[in-house]
């Protein structure tokens, strides 16, 4: 069950790319609950720009989980890729096929086992990340096209800055953290997804940010 009042900070938020990436580090913080073994997303605004092939182009619960694959295998210190990262071997099949994703037929020459997919267990029990991800996608989506047709946006969006200021650390109760931007956390709490509470920045920390 999503927390009281969360599909209102959706709507009302999540038109702009510091809060999308808060809600891909909630998400991140969902598939943390169920595989405690991956590692932080360090930098979830990083995926928004960001286009692979052989990791799947468009952003979208299902490509995060890709990445959460990728995520374990590191942790674990399996190689999961060769050719550059681009051929998904079986290692990756094996711990995507532990995290919910499916690849039925024969592996791609180029790309490996790359083209995985949600299994039904993995969308149900997911259901609620997937839907919340889907909103604040088309709601960044429609902001954003319609900021290219009538703005100028300058040299920090050609270059691929997020455009958010500087990320600082935030901790919930369990220990667990994310990297954002604090202004997220002005516009709404972010929630972890392992104990209910809401991420916050240490005073400490908060005091030397401007």
């Amino acid at each position: 069950m999503e927390p009281p009042g969360h599909p209102a900070r959706c709507h009302d938020v999540s038109t702009t790319p510091p809060v999308l990436a808060a809600e891909l580090a909630q998400a991140w913080a969902d598939i943390q609950r169920h595989h405690p073994e991956l590692p932080d997303l360090a930098a979830p605004e990083s995926l928004i720009g960001e286009s692979s092939s052989a990791c799947g182009a468009e952003l979208s619960f299902e490509r995060l989980l890709h990445e959460a694959v990728h995520g374990i295998a590191a942790s674990r210190g399996v190689r999961d890729t060769s050719r550059a990262g681009r051929y998904h071997n079986r290692r990756f099949l094996a711990i995507a096929e532990e995290l919910g994703l499916d690849h039925p037929e024969e592996p791609h020459p180029s790309s490996g086992f790359s083209l995985v997919t949600l299994n039904p267990d993995a969308k149900r029990r997911y259901r609620p990340t997937i839907e919340r991800l889907q909103r604040a996608l088309k709601a960044h989506t429609a902001a954003t096209t319609a900021d290219t047709a009538r703005s100028f946006r300058g040299p920090a969006a050609r270059h691929g800055s997020s455009g958010g200021g500087v990320r600082v650390k935030a901790v919930c109760d369990c220990g667990r953290n994310v990297r954002v931007v604090p202004s997220v956390l002005a516009q709404a709490p972010i929630m972890c997804g392992g104990c209910g509470k809401p991420f916050r920045i240490p005073e400490a920390v908060g005091a030397g940010v401007g």
